[in-house]
């Protein structure tokens, strides 16, 4: 009679899981007879792995005195169907066999199990502790931030250097991101460190966040909003010394990065989208997103992004009491400053609730080859 197998399988799973597992862990090869198969790991080698990649090819060595008839896999105390038959040696004389298994990891820890018999009725079970999470894959967070508090010909704002130092400081610190903060810029020095980033090579899931503090302005009669760079005429009529919204888009559109951010905490920001600046009046449409939760940060990284969240529409926007920051930035500074809440994960559309309430209302949207579904997160450490 064929013994009756109790499997006690330990669940971890957590989409903040970041930590290394235990090289303590004592590897589970557990046999339930003494004419059992005996099993050796061809891969995963190690007891405790962590993969970059949500596939992962099990390959198992299994020697045994009787041909094998029974092969069983479980992932989390799921049993999980194999996809791929197995070579049964025959006769009494021993007989070694090879088990290949591709299997589909689970944000978090996967223990996979390998429950194999023979005919004799030996039974082994052996066990892998394999983390995958989306933290360990190859990828990079970066921010880009501009900040212009000095002007030659304009007025000098309080607090745009102040909130992008605060800003950079939270993401860097906290989030990984790999930050740049550039001071007070001229135009040339905004489109020359916009086209290196251009320059730049990305991977697949890398975001990247552009950041603009300073003055705004918009052409009524063009009806063209701008950012006005530390260098900035007073009364330029055709806009040369300005970056207008039109070309920022163009210009960040196509830096190589699939999921890309802009915010604008300037006068007049909202005119990034063309509607709004086209249009008589404010309006423009809200954007709503049904998400779930399965494989989370993989998912939200899924499609390409290209998001914009500005500090106001077709108005001018507070800079703020000098050391408080504007409203704008401290809002922000108050998302960030949750860390993502128990995931640990801030999407944008988690974000956008920080903002619901101030004014003047906050725009945001999407420009250039943004894919429906996409998303922006802030994955804390």
């Amino acid at each position: 009679m064929k013994r009756m197998i109790t499997a006690i399988f330990v669940v971890l799973c957590s989409y903040g899981m970041a930590q290394e597992f235990s090289a303590k862990t004592e590897p589970i090869q557990l046999t339930l007879d003494a004419n059992a198969p005996e099993v050796k790991w061809l891969s995963p080698q190690q007891d405790n792995v962590v993969s970059k990649d949500k596939s992962l090819t099990l390959e198992l060595e299994i020697s045994s005195t009787s041909p094998i008839s029974s092969v069983n896999m479980f992932n989390n105390g799921m049993e999980i169907p194999m996809s791929r038959g197995i070579s049964i040696g025959g006769g009494s004389s021993s007989a070694t066999t090879k088990v290949e298994q591709t299997v589909n990891l689970n944000l978090g820890m996967n223990q996979i199990t390998f429950i194999i018999e023979n005919e004799e009725g030996g039974v082994i079970e052996v066990t892998r502790n394999v983390g995958y999470n989306f933290e360990v894959s190859d990828r990079s967070d970066y921010a880009l931030i501009f900040a212009v508090s000095e002007y030659d010909e304009w007025g000098d704002l309080t607090n745009p250097v102040y909130d992008a130092i605060a800003i950079e400081g939270e993401l860097s610190e906290y989030y990984g991101f790999k930050t740049e903060l550039v001071i007070n810029p001229t135009r040339r020095q905004i489109l020359e460190k916009i086209r290196e980033y251009a320059g730049k090579s990305y991977q697949p899931k890398d975001q990247l966040l552009v950041f603009y503090a300073g003055h705004g302005k918009f052409d009524e009669v063009t009806r063209m909003g701008y950012l006005a760079p530390s260098d900035a005429e007073l009364d330029d009529l055709v806009g040369d010394s300005y970056i207008s919204h039109s070309n920022l888009r163009d210009y960040v559109n196509r830096i190589p990065c699939d999921h890309t951010f802009v915010m604008l905490d300037a006068c007049f920001g909202g005119t990034f989208d063309q509607a709004l600046a086209m249009s008589g009046s404010r309006g423009g449409q809200s954007m709503f997103y049904e998400l779930t939760r399965s494989e989370f940060i993989e998912r939200k990284l899924k499609y390409k992004t290209r998001k914009y969240l500005t500090s106001g529409g077709k108005e001018y926007v507070p800079d703020g009491r000098p050391g408080a920051h504007s409203p704008f930035a401290r809002k922000m500074l108050e998302a960030l400053r949750n860390y993502g809440g128990n995931d640990k994960v801030l999407t944008f559309t988690e974000l956008m609730t920080y903002f619901e309430a101030l004014t003047p209302q906050p725009r945001s949207g999407e420009f250039g080859e943004n894919e429906p579904g996409s998303d922006f997160i802030f994955v804390a450490k």
